[in-house]
């Protein structure tokens, strides 16, 4: 059999290499220029590897170069809303329960008035029956801002037309009320469901009106309108931006120098230590004290208490349980903060009191609190509104250099989705609970093992800029609807 030439051989070889080289290249430039993201395997967060030295107090730099928030409104745009009287009728709604779960509300609200071509009526902030709390929305969001910035979206008035006159009827009637709203309720349920009764009624409360409206189930440009909201039209007033400004500049003079500092949002109040179940450390009499609480407060799951033990362990394995001061002190020294930092906690009563702060205490002494920055005659205006002081928080966790969460909750993903919104430079640690029970649970692990393990988790959880999955609120993370390559 005749050999094919050794010059079509050598041509046919170059011809492959060539092709292979210039498909690596369209690789490495397409990866080169990418955008900065990190994807999820199942559970596990893989980041694109920087060469920047890791710091304790912020988010490398080229991690945060790839996105922008673009949620802000068009300036110089003709609105094409229609007149106040002209839209298909006025919706009205409870914003419920402590003041971030009222701001998503809110934020709920206006989506929803723009999905069904509605008036909002100025959202009425319902009474919180544990704090007592009769804050109106005027008293801690800035109105008149909040009307303007979203004039070219959707039409708000501040109170029930004066042409409907019974407004008794608005609060409590039936006939007034849709009721029937599911919980991550799609944009197409309400245009089908409740649009109908809005233009028969002209005027309808949406009741209750928790988590009733979905994220993926919904278009883009709605979801991008809760960010405009949420981030660019709900500002407090001024008075409680000025107060928390302060607070800052405290934190960062203490000591007579300019200071980092740390915020860390303290779940560990009797209520969430009782709600969740779970194992804590403390004294024989003391798990029976907390017993009873559990058995007053929540009977029907409580029994008799025998099933729980196994349910305890079995939550705390998964990192479903809040870490308690000890073990939070632990997990920071491991990530390498110094005794020395400067530590603003945002907590209710920590259950336990100085016994159950003593831990974290004695390896952070540095603690303070707002009542710690702020001589009370600066506060008593703001203890007139409970929803104010939580504000205070709000704002000084939002400006930390870090900030880290203990537990989940709303306040918590506020924040880390604001931080990120405002461009994934400042680290938000959300730490992986899991792993901490593993190992403080591990008598053979050694403190440089502990240690390493710590970092190496944690490197990809502070707040860097991930692809949104199904089903991931906007809240914590807004990037797919709400930012843009830069």
């Amino acid at each position: 059999m005749a050999r094919p030439p050794r010059s079509k051989i050598s041509i046919i070889c170059l011809l492959v290499v060539l092709s292979a080289a210039g498909i690596s290249i369209s690789w490495a430039v397409q990866h080169l220029n990418g955008p900065y993201l990190c994807r999820k395997d199942g559970i596990t967060l893989h980041c694109p590897h920087v060469k920047e030295p890791p710091s304790l107090w912020e988010n490398p730099f080229s991690a945060t170069t790839s996105w922008k928030a673009c949620a802000e409104r068009e300036e110089g745009i003709q609105s094409d809303l229609p007149a106040e009287d002209k839209t298909n009728g006025y919706i009205f709604i409870h914003a419920e329960g402590g003041l971030n779960q009222q701001r998503i509300a809110i934020c709920n609200a206006v989506a929803v008035a723009k999905i069904m071509n509605a008036t909002l009526i100025l959202p009425v902030l319902k009474q919180d029956q544990i704090w007592k709390d009769k804050t109106k929305f005027e008293d801690i969001f800035d109105v008149d801002h909040f009307i303007e910035y979203l004039k070219n979206d959707v039409h708000i008035v501040r109170d029930i037309p004066p042409w409907f006159t019974d407004k008794i009827e608005l609060f409590t009637s039936i006939k007034r009320t849709v009721k029937n709203i599911p919980k991550y309720a799609s944009a197409q349920f309400y245009t089908d469901n409740v649009l109908p009764r809005i233009k028969e009624k002209r005027i309808m409360s949406l009741k209750p009106f928790v988590d009733r409206l979905g994220y993926d189930n919904v278009p883009q440009e709605i979801n991008r309108l809760r960010c405009r909201v949420n981030y660019h039209a709900l500002k407090f007033l001024p008075h409680i931006e000025k107060m928390a400004d302060t607070l800052v500049s405290r934190m960062r003079q203490k000591n007579g120098s300019s200071h980092h500092f740390m915020a860390l949002h303290l779940r560990f109040e009797k209520g969430m230590v009782g709600l969740s179940f779970c194992d804590l450390v403390g004294t024989r009499a003391e798990k029976a004290l907390m017993a009873l609480y559990r058995l007053k407060e929540w009977p029907r799951r409580f029994k008799d208490g025998s099933h729980l033990w196994a349910l305890a362990l079995q939550k705390r394995k998964e990192g479903r349980c809040p870490l308690e001061p000890g073990e939070v002190a632990v997990m920071l020294r491991a990530m390498g903060y110094p005794k020395d930092t400067q530590i603003y906690v945002a907590s209710g009563q920590v259950y336990g009191g100085q016994n159950r702060m003593g831990p974290l205490r004695s390896m952070f002494p540095n603690l303070v609190t707002k009542e710690d920055l702020a001589p009370k005659s600066e506060l008593d205006e703001f203890r007139k509104h409970v929803t104010s002081l939580a504000a205070l928080d709000f704002l000084v966790c939002l400006k930390s250099d870090v900030f880290v969460m203990t537990h989940g909750g709303n306040f918590a993903k506020l924040i880390i989705g604001f931080r990120r919104y405002m461009g994934h430079r400042s680290k938000s640690i959300k730490p992986d609970k899991g792993l901490m029970s593993k190992s403080l649970g591990d008598p053979y692990m050694g403190w440089a093992a502990f240690v390493d393990d710590a970092i190496a988790t944690h490197q990809t959880r502070t707040g860097l800029p991930e692809e949104t999955f199904p089903n991931y609120d906007i809240w914590e993370n807004p990037l797919t609807p709400c930012m843009c390559r830069t």
